[in-house]
């Protein structure tokens, strides 16, 4: 009998990206100790060389840490790390060096929870046939969001944005927002009050560039004529009512943007100057094999 397929888990929809996260740190030398030495990721070698910002790579993902007064984004991240026992080994290394901030991590038997040093949280799992074939990368950032406001939140996503959404109540009521291939944003309700908005951002990626161009633009939504190649919006609202639900400004980039798909490099953290292994200094960022049966 011949298999049949799923070909409908395959689509991407409009949102084919979630490339990167932008949070701002006031030391460069402490950030690089957490996330190069700590966490294991590595400096893009090729943008941002000074001291004034690092990009991070994580596989095809990144986090951007330009210098100012630091962001937190309220709610967590959450990243595909390829060897967690290593990570708690580096985490511990530099515990020390990062007393006085507020820097934490708990491990628990399937993950890693780890604050930096300014209070943002990331998550960190194992690779797993679930999370597609990704080995190392940022699946999904959590956003805490106000109560009432998913159903608003997710029609906002599909009816301007054009993105694959829904709204479910597995660990409290979420507005689940596809991003690419095994990626999402959520927004979370808490009954917490969220913390006024400081500027943090995400960037991702469309297939449509200008129908959400204009939705947004017919919205008054538009906030930044960044180039021919990217614009950006941080009001989310509520299309049938007009009600602002949630601030977080996105960077929206075309897939003709000259950094689309542009090749990341990723070192091996686990190798050294006393353990260099020639033909090991890559991390790869994807689990082997053409196909994974879910």
């Amino acid at each position: 009998m011949q298999q049949k397929f799923d070909r409908s888990a395959e689509d991407l929809a409009n949102i084919v990206g979630l490339e990167h996260t932008n949070v701002m740190v006031p030391d460069q030398r402490i950030a690089t100790l957490f996330y190069i030495v700590g966490m294991g990721f590595t400096r893009d070698p090729y943008m941002t060389p000074g001291v004034v910002n690092m990009w991070m790579n994580i596989g095809r993902t990144q986090i951007h840490l330009p210098t100012g007064k630091p962001q937190v984004i309220p709610g967590h991240t959450g990243i595909v790390i390829p060897d967690l026992a290593a990570l708690k080994q580096r985490l511990e290394a530099v515990k020390k060096d990062l007393r006085g901030t507020k820097f934490k991590f708990s491990a628990a038997r399937n993950r890693v929870d780890v604050t930096c040093p300014w209070g943002n949280q990331y998550r960190c799992v194992a690779p797993d046939p679930k999370f597609g074939r990704t080995a190392l990368g940022i699946r999904y950032v959590e956003f805490d969001s106000n109560p009432g406001t998913s159903d608003g939140i997710a029609r906002f996503y599909r009816d301007v944005i054009g993105a694959k959404t829904a709204v479910r109540k597995a660990g409290g009521v979420a507005a689940h927002v596809e991003t690419g291939y095994h990626q999402s944003m959520i927004f979370r309700e808490t009954k917490e009050k969220l913390p006024k908005y400081d500027g943090h951002h995400v960037q991702v990626y469309l297939a449509d560039f200008s129908g959400p161009y204009k939705a947004l633009q017919e919205r008054g939504l538009v906030s930044q004529e960044s180039n021919q190649y990217q614009y950006r919006f941080k009001d989310i609202v509520d299309p049938e009512s007009g009600k602002l639900l949630h601030t977080l400004e996105h960077e929206v980039r075309s897939m003709t943007h000259p950094l689309y798909g542009r090749p990341m490099v990723n070192r091996n953290p686990g190798l050294n100057n006393n353990n260099y292994a020639d033909g090991y200094s890559d991390q790869a960022y994807l689990m082997p094999g053409a196909e994974l049966r879910r």
